[in-house]
């Protein structure tokens, strides 16, 4: 299902953020939001990484790439001019697809270091799964995970809120971590163009 068509689709995705980049105000323009996050996050709070964490597994290698246009283009001890720099630049950038991290490093991201994460929900599912006597499909299961999890970083829960749903108080987990959400309506050629585009003004 690849061709000219469908290039023509991508290109005109990343063409839309290139113009909102170049025209967009700043208060309201995307990459440079973003960008300014990670500056803030990095070089002001200190937090040396980002997650990306996509909740659809189409998605997969997107943290890898963005991991290697990030680190490589950010990665910088000094300016310009050969002056070391007086603080830390860049972060580092890894991730995997929404349930894979939620088995692998979610704990760390709740509990342990403070790692800002961006979160990319997809509205509509490329190929939603419906099974024999399940309420909601695999789908709905996912995008409940992808709102869930920000909700959770954001507030926590305190070991009196853990007592009273009757959860052992070793899972307390304090909140207040920094996350971001990206949703778009659909996975096309379109939509991607738009999302690598918003990544690579951002970096």
């Amino acid at each position: 299902p690849y061709g000219f068509s469908v290039i023509e689709k991508f290109l005109a995705g990343a063409r839309s953020i290139d113009q909102h980049f170049h025209s967009a105000p700043f208060e309201s323009n995307i990459p440079v939001l973003l960008g300014l996050l990670s500056v803030w996050n990095v070089s002001f709070l200190g937090y040396p990484a980002r997650a990306i964490l996509p909740y659809t597994q189409a998605l997969e290698k997107l943290a890898p790439h963005i991991q290697q246009v990030s680190m490589e283009s950010n990665g910088k001890g000094v300016s310009i001019d050969g002056v070391r720099l007086p603080f830390e630049a860049g972060e580092i950038d890894f991730g995997e697809p929404g349930t894979n991290g939620q088995h692998s490093f979610y704990q760390l991201i709740h509990q342990g270091r403070v790692i800002p994460c961006d979160f990319i929900g997809i509205m509509k599912s490329q190929q939603p799964v419906y099974l024999k006597d399940e309420v909601v499909n695999n789908h709905d299961e996912l995008m409940s995970n992808f709102f869930a999890q920000p909700d959770a970083l954001a507030y926590g829960k305190t070991p009196e809120q853990l007592q009273s749903e009757n959860v052992a108080p070793h899972l307390t987990f304090t909140g207040n971590r920094p996350s971001l959400s990206l949703l778009l309506p659909s996975l096309d050629a379109y939509r991607i163009g738009q999302l690598l585009a918003i990544y690579e003004h951002r970096i």
